[in-house]
């Protein structure tokens, strides 16, 4: 690990009222290196108790520490803390994110509206902590003090744990991605009952795009100024599915040269990540779990592996039509969204990269 610092950060929570937000609570409540100062959401939910603003969801208590904070506006003249993170819906995200970037503040972001620009990165520490050097640039470009990282749609995310290290040792040339979606990541209160309950939705609004194109750019190379995208053929299903918590992604595969399900497990097993994430108060010891079971992962049985922080593949087999294929599951809320923003955080931090309050 890099520096590890000798005293908490203050940090921030914007949309902290809602589903993400709330799993943002959960995991800066005793974060080790982060102190949670300040809890942010709407006009309607500012100058509340956390307590009476949140309808509290999950099956774990609300902190104690969070409970009597005053709720603050998602401003920067009303949030101080060096490091932001956000939750916030998209359709109020790009402005504010902005916002506190412009005041200086590192925003670490769930939000989509700036993953696929070019000077943002779009990162996965255990895959690409290298294209954090986007940051300079984007101070550069658009005059900014602070920045935005930002995390990956949570479905790609799940995709990318496993074809990072496939595509470092074989170079992926073709995909096939079909995902079936827990309701959590609708967010709260999600998709109604009798529409979820005992069926599949084979539509979620925006994913497949999402998906296809992050892909290609957390698995593209960093050069000079700029990400160039991995130049892989991508199609992508997305389905919402009566899963609480954790997203499944069928995945076939295509690579430069053939491959077997022989050589992709041996790779798939060894593979630890890159080392600037190891350590971080966050990380898993295993990033990637392989399991020879013939009906594993489940949600059910898998979700909360490493925390919610480790994603499970199995049925790792030859593929008539392409090379291999395999199956990948972990937790949306956690490693597909606020635990991805924390992992950034603390590898920002490591990386001596946040400024103090």
């Amino acid at each position: 690990m890099s520096n590890v610092p000798d005293r908490r950060t203050p940090v921030a929570v914007l949309g902290a009222t809602g589903a993400v937000g709330q799993t943002f609570v959960r995991l800066l409540a005793d974060h080790p290196w982060f102190r949670l100062a300040e809890l942010a959401a709407s006009e309607r939910s500012a100058g509340k108790t956390y307590r009476e603003a949140t309808k509290w969801i999950g099956s774990s208590e609300m902190p104690e520490v969070v409970r009597d904070m005053t709720v603050l506006p998602c401003s920067t003249a009303d949030v101080s803390s060096p490091l932001v993170f956000s939750a916030l819906d998209a359709a109020v995200a790009g402005e504010v994110e902005m916002a506190f970037a412009q005041a200086g503040r590192m925003v670490l972001s769930n939000a989509k509206n700036f993953r696929m620009e070019d000077d943002v990165p779009l990162v996965i520490p255990e895959v690409n902590a290298d294209h954090l050097a986007l940051l300079g640039v984007q101070r550069t470009n658009r005059g900014w003090k602070g920045g935005i990282v930002t995390n990956a749609n949570c479905a790609s995310i799940m995709a990318v744990m496993p074809l990072a290290p496939l595509h470092e040792a074989f170079v992926i040339k073709r995909l096939f991605i079909a995902t079936m979606q827990a309701v959590s990541g609708a967010g709260y209160p999600g998709v109604p009952s009798l529409d979820i309950l005992g069926n599949v939705i084979p539509y979620i609004s925006g994913e497949e795009p999402k998906i296809e194109t992050e892909i290609k750019k957390m698995l593209g190379r960093l050069v000079d100024s700029h990400v160039e995208a991995a130049p892989i053929a991508i199609s992508a299903h997305a389905n919402r599915v009566p899963v609480e918590h954790g997203h499944t992604v069928c995945l076939s595969v295509e690579f430069e040269t053939r491959v077997n399900a022989g050589m992709a497990l041996e790779v798939l097993r060894g593979w630890k990540g890159k080392s600037q994430s190891r350590g971080l108060p966050s990380s898993p010891e295993h990033p990637l779990l392989v399991t020879d079971l013939p009906d594993r992962p489940q949600p059910r049985r898998d979700v909360d592996c490493g925390r919610g922080m480790t994603v499970t593949v199995g049925r790792v087999r030859d593929d008539a039509l392409f090379d291999v294929k395999l199956v990948a599951m972990g937790h949306n809320t956690i490693r597909g969204a606020a635990g991805a923003s924390v992992l950034n955080a603390e590898l920002l931090v490591a990386k001596d990269q946040v400024k103090s309050a």
